[in-house]
């Protein structure tokens, strides 16, 4: 791998030097040129940096990405690799933007846009891990999560802080082009959206469809996502919690 990257021999990924002094003990290299950082490795200004796992992992991990026809969920990586399914989720991701499929640009055209809860209901908890975990009613101890789906398109899920005006409505702002379609149910967080939006509402209490305004796919995703089938096809949202956001195509 160093003779792939540096076939000309090694030198500094910050300075282009190639004043360098292997560190044996270390297994790292150290720039002769004065500048910050001057130790490297050969993860180091590549996706693999900062990361503890070893290239044959991640080497595995790319490999199943490039190969496998309709993509590769977090649980085959963690099931191949041996890492736990949470380092997988990372490594898939980083896999993913680095060879450009990770979402760019906002969604456009006609997009649907719900919110939900993701979190374990507190009468299937032990009653220790109930005391601990449930501390309120509601959407208080579980993640906020948002989705949006483009029609014909692309579907993102983006977990929020919560599901309240101030933290949702950025939310679509950043993912959607001002002016597109956007339909959604008739919670009171999305007033307002009208003004840079062709904003349609659906009060689902009343009715689910009317004509072209529903938002009822990120619905179907949602309940997709909260029975274990939906757990074992969309497997990375098991740790999304955690991350920014997750995007699908179809």
């Amino acid at each position: 791998m160093v003779a792939h990257r540096w076939p000309n021999g090694v030198e500094c990924p910050r300075c282009g030097s190639r004043n360098v002094l292997f560190q044996e003990k270390y297994n790292r290299w150290q720039c002769g040129g004065k500048h910050d950082n001057r130790q490297f490795t050969l993860k180091t200004g590549t996706i693999f940096e900062d990361s503890p796992l070893g290239l044959d992992k991640w080497l595995l991990a790319m490999w199943m990405a490039v190969n496998c026809e309709n993509g590769v969920s977090s649980y085959e990586i963690h099931r191949a690799t041996g890492v736990t399914q949470k380092s997988a989720w990372l490594m898939n991701h980083r896999i993913r933007l680095a060879l450009g499929i990770e979402p760019v640009g906002k969604l456009s055209g006609g997009v649907e846009a719900d919110e939900t809860s993701i979190g374990g209901k507190a009468r299937t908890m032990h009653k220790s891990k109930r005391a601990e975990r449930t501390t309120g009613p509601g959407w208080k101890d579980k993640a906020a999560v948002m989705g949006t789906l483009e029609r014909g398109g692309q579907v993102r899920a983006t977990v929020l802080e919560n599901r309240k005006k101030k933290a949702l409505q950025p939310g679509v702002r950043s993912r959607v082009e001002s002016r597109a379609a956007l339909y959604t149910d008739a919670l009171l967080s999305y007033d307002g959206l009208s003004r840079e939006f062709a904003h349609q509402v659906v009060d689902q209490a009343v009715r689910c469809v009317g004509g072209r305004v529903r938002a009822n796919g990120p619905t179907n995703l949602r309940r997709l996502l909260k029975n274990t089938s939906g757990f074992a096809c969309f497997g990375d949202f098991g740790h999304l919690p955690n991350e920014e956001s997750t995007t699908w195509s179809g």
